[in-house]
């Protein structure tokens, strides 16, 4: 059974740092995709970032290029979205989603993964 869960998320300053993480299980994270979306009340939602198997291949939406990394931390079936410069457009529920093997731009459509965690809230605010 896959589950994903996002125990992070929060309140951040503008030009501030959050760090998501998301524990994944039932996937072998040597192959699979997990992404990062998010998702604002009224519009739909959109691909943040996406990392793909032990080769690390990763995608990023082009407003979030330079100040997101993604990461699985080595050993652990865990995934990091790191947020620096945090801007008042990234304020979001941001979702972590899983799927078997997604390649290109794929990766940042929602409807390539089937599996969600349930979503935690990330709030910029001064």
């Amino acid at each position: 059974q896959v589950q994903l869960v996002e125990p992070g998320g929060g309140l951040a300053q503008p030009r501030g740092s959050l760090r998501l993480p998301c524990e994944v299980s039932g996937l072998f994270l040597d192959y699979d995709t997990i992404g990062w979306l998010r998702q604002v009340p009224g519009k739909e939602r959109e691909g943040v970032s996406a990392l793909r198997g032990s080769a690390g291949k990763v995608v990023y939406r082009d407003d979030v290029k330079g100040r997101f990394t993604i990461s699985r931390e080595s050993g652990k079936d865990t995934i990091y979205l790191q947020m620096n410069s945090l801007r008042p457009e990234d304020p979001a529920i941001y979702y972590c989603a899983a799927a078997r093997v997604v390649v290109g731009s794929r990766m940042l459509s929602s409807s390539s993964y089937p599996y969600w965690g349930q979503g935690t809230q990330v709030t910029v605010s001064s």
